[in-house]
């Protein structure tokens, strides 16, 4: 899948950071946690295909296994690693939304593990419009967990402070970051089905995707 190059996996300002970065994609490679500025909220990551690692997201956060957990990408060539169902709808909806605050649940692809997905069978992705988790996924070469950096039930988190106050001492580093998060959550789009279904309301809304599909959007929430 080719897009414009208008979309490129451009990391902005990132020098003065590079350094803390490099160390952040090491500790994915090696299973350790980390938290990390995003658009939308601060996100709790590890590497997406280490399993090992997958687990321990659901403990630090106290979630029930089975809810599933959405990822993050970098680029858009990393869409073929999430999925192998890349449909005209997918293209239209990553042209318009991506890099941004819009996760596709999508089919999996065969290298997402099922621990990761909802029912094994399909998983939400997204680019966000924040140079950081681009950069770390990027490099690492492997979709991120993309979970907000809280523990299940109680507040988002926005802040470094608001992180270190919930899971502070569960990760291996907080990344700070001047690009600060939005503080409202990414929309949710289910698009495996015949109709497109949102599941959770966010940044981008519903009759901004409807413009997309020329059809009503059936809110599943």
């Amino acid at each position: 899948m080719q897009f414009d190059s208008n979309h490129s996996n451009q990391f902005g300002d990132l020098e003065n950071q590079k350094e803390t970065l490099d160390m952040a994609v090491e500790n994915l490679r090696n299973g350790k946690l980390i938290a990390y500025p995003t658009d939308t909220l601060y996100g709790l990551g590890c590497d997406a295909f280490n399993e090992i690692a997958v687990q321990e997201i659901f403990e630090v956060k106290q979630r029930p296994l089975g809810m599933p957990l959405p990822l993050i990408i970098g680029n858009y060539d990393q869409i073929n690693l999430v999925t192998e169902s890349i449909t005209t709808t997918i293209e239209k909806l990553i042209e318009s939304f991506w890099p941004g605050p819009l996760t596709l649940i999508v089919p999996s692809g065969p290298k997402v593990p099922a621990i990761v997905g909802s029912r094994g069978w399909k998983v939400g992705v997204r680019i966000p419009d924040h140079p950081i988790p681009r950069y770390l996924s990027s490099m690492l070469g492997n979709p991120i967990v993309g979970t907000s950096a809280n523990i299940s039930g109680m507040s988002e988190t926005k802040t470094v402070n608001e992180v270190v106050n919930q899971i502070g001492n569960k990760v291996e580093m907080i990344i700070k970051s001047n690009h600060k998060p939005k503080g409202m959550s990414s929309t949710i789009l289910d698009i495996t089905g015949s109709q497109p279904r949102i599941l959770r309301n966010g940044y981008i809304t519903a009759n901004q995707i409807e413009e997309i599909f020329n059809e009503t959007v059936i809110m599943d929430i």
